[in-house]
């Protein structure tokens, strides 16, 4: 009877540890009047010239954050606040070729280990906001390659019978940070 105990409480353990690795995240285009105040002066601020600039508000199962997406000098960049417009992090999408070679062969060991088939969809050099937004926000316009960067890898991945979509968070040696499940992309905007 204690064995079914132990083997009862250890399923139960594994299930509240996996489902402390998913988090589902929607993402709502907005108006910029809808976009935080202190935000949009800090973008006025540094942002210079860019193209496509648009806003969205993204609600996951923890929080409420915001963020801007444009084009400036040839790469496209998003950058993420907080519901009161403080600056999180600054995301910028590249190839996988601009990763390190040690480092990228870390972050496929781990996917192949954890999927039994995979697709990079996207890989994005996340450049975390460290307290200095000018600083912050200047690494990741100059593209500095910092020890402290993350990349997010967005993969669709196959465990069992069917693929799913995932968010992956690799530090710059390539070292596992967390793993997030993403939901479907967001068509409420279409009529019918």
């Amino acid at each position: 009877m204690m064995k079914f105990k132990l083997i009862f409480i250890s399923f139960m353990l594994f299930g509240i540890a996996m489902q402390g690795q998913v988090k589902y995240e929607r993402e709502y285009r907005i108006k910029k009047t809808q976009f935080p105040n202190k935000a949009i002066s800090l973008l006025n601020e540094n942002l210079g010239k860019v193209k496509r600039l648009k806003f969205y508000k993204e609600v996951d199962s923890t929080k409420i954050s915001f963020e801007a997406k444009f084009k400036k000098n040839n790469v496209w960049y998003s950058i993420e606040f907080s519901e009161k417009g403080i600056l999180e992090d600054v995301e910028i999408t590249i190839p996988s070729d601009v990763i390190p070679n040690k480092t990228f062969d870390t972050i496929t060991q781990f996917l192949q280990t954890n999927f039994t088939s995979f697709k990079i969809k996207k890989i994005q050099q996340q450049y975390v906001n460290n307290g200095d937004d000018g600083k912050t926000l200047k690494d990741a316009f100059q593209n500095s390659d910092l020890s402290t960067l993350n990349y997010e890898i967005i993969c669709s991945g196959k465990k069992d019978a069917s693929y799913e979509d995932f968010e992956i968070l690799f530090d710059a040696s390539g070292k596992f940070k967390y793993i997030r499940k993403s939901l479907p992309p967001n068509y409420d905007h279409v009529l019918y």
